[in-house]
């Protein structure tokens, strides 16, 4: 009788190790998937930090590219710009970042405006807000033409 009890026990341990080892399989792989697939959400969440460009004028266009009473969404440093020839023969530019919702502004001719598409929010050619729900103007940029090119930078 002892025998059969130790071979009860000795069958039991096993099992006992089997199911451990099984267990702790189970639990890596599904913390592993869910590693996996939280990981994307938080990058998503928390994105990296980008360095603001360090150029503070950048030429974005030629005088030929433009026509009066046209605009053209340009890159100028790590965020976009608009610049707006008037039928003046002016040359306008601002952030073409929405002060609303971050949306990506256009230049309408038949608007005579800098219109947001996102929330119907509508700039004036100075760059005020003048409809919709932007709360604050567009940051003007200076624009300087050196020969054919025309040149954005930063006021201040």
């Amino acid at each position: 009788m002892i025998r059969a009890s130790s071979w009860v026990m000795a069958e039991r341990e096993e099992r006992f190790g089997r199911r451990t080892l099984l267990n702790w399989l189970l639990a890596g792989s599904g913390s592993t998937l869910f590693g996996v697939l939280l990981y994307p959400v938080l990058r998503f969440i928390a994105p990296p930090e980008q360095a603001e460009a360090l150029a503070t004028a950048v030429t974005v266009a030629k005088l030929g590219d433009l026509p009066p009473n046209t605009g053209k969404v340009v890159r100028f440093g790590t965020r976009p710009a608009i610049l707006v020839h008037l039928p003046t023969g002016e040359f306008r530019a601002f952030s073409a970042v929405c002060t609303h919702l971050q949306c990506t502004v256009q230049f309408r001719p038949d608007l005579e405006a800098i219109w947001c598409a996102c929330h119907n929010g509508r700039f004036d050619l100075t760059g005020r807000n003048v409809g919709g729900p932007p709360p604050r103007p567009l940051e003007a940029l200076d624009v300087v033409v050196h020969g054919d090119d025309i040149v954005l930078s930063r006021r201040g």
